[in-house]
């Protein structure tokens, strides 16, 4: 019985494994499709009675500004390119300062790189749960390696919510700017950034005093590199 059981763990890992391995490869090359958080997106607004919708188009990695890249580097990561996806410096530094902003009632500081907020988006169900942060870990090393950085910006730039229903630098830039993600500027592009964070709250179209802080910020910072 024993025996069976380990058999059966085993052959169930190692499918896991060639399947995540399968769907990697695949997204190395092709664009994704709907991401999970669009499928809860839709779902809610089936509860709430609203009409679902998403606007959504894909473009390659060089058909977006440079300055997009660069504004969310300087936004979410400036490490991005020397990390092998996790960043273990800052995940033990945001230990230590949430132990102290836990005991003042203030909340997390989080320490996800833009490897592992493309795992989530792209893989995972935005819960929170230490499994999810296993398995957020595992597809973050995978797409270290599978893809490499530029892909990784790529797919993120593509995926994330900048707004209701708005998913991707495109479909963001044309609602907000009313042109293409090739042409925005600098300035519009740390503005995209600075709503990353909760973009259902934060507007890109009615910046919020906070918003305009928090871009003229991101805009001394985007000297940054980013891949070729």
């Amino acid at each position: 019985m024993l025996k069976n059981i380990l058999v059966w763990s085993l052959r169930s890992a190692v499918a896991f494994f060639l399947c995540t391995l399968l769907i990697l490869l695949i997204f190395r090359v092709v664009p994704t499709s709907l991401t999970p958080l669009m499928v809860q997106r839709v779902a809610e607004a089936s509860f709430e009675q609203s009409s679902p919708f998403i606007n959504r188009r894909w473009v390659s990695y060089g058909d977006v500004s440079p300055w997009v890249y660069r504004a969310i580097i300087a936004a979410e990561d400036g490490r991005f390119l020397s990390h092998n996806g996790v960043d273990w410096n800052a995940v033990r530094n945001a230990q230590r300062v949430n132990e102290w902003r836990q005991k003042r009632g203030r909340p997390p500081l989080g320490a996800s790189t833009l490897s592992m907020q493309t795992a989530k988006n792209v893989f995972l169900f935005p819960i929170r749960s230490m499994i999810r942060k296993a398995f957020e870990v595992g597809f973050t090393y995978g797409i270290e390696f599978i893809w490499g950085k530029k892909r990784i910006l790529e797919v993120y730039v593509n995926s994330i919510e900048w707004g209701n229903g708005v998913y991707g630098v495109q479909a963001a830039s044309r609602k907000y700017f009313g042109k293409d993600a090739s042409q925005l500027t600098r300035s519009e592009a740390a503005r995209l950034a600075a709503v990353i964070p909760n973009p259902r709250k934060f507007r890109v179209d009615a910046p919020s005093n906070y918003v305009r802080r928090r871009t003229e910020f991101i805009e001394g910072r985007m000297g940054v590199a980013i891949p070729k």
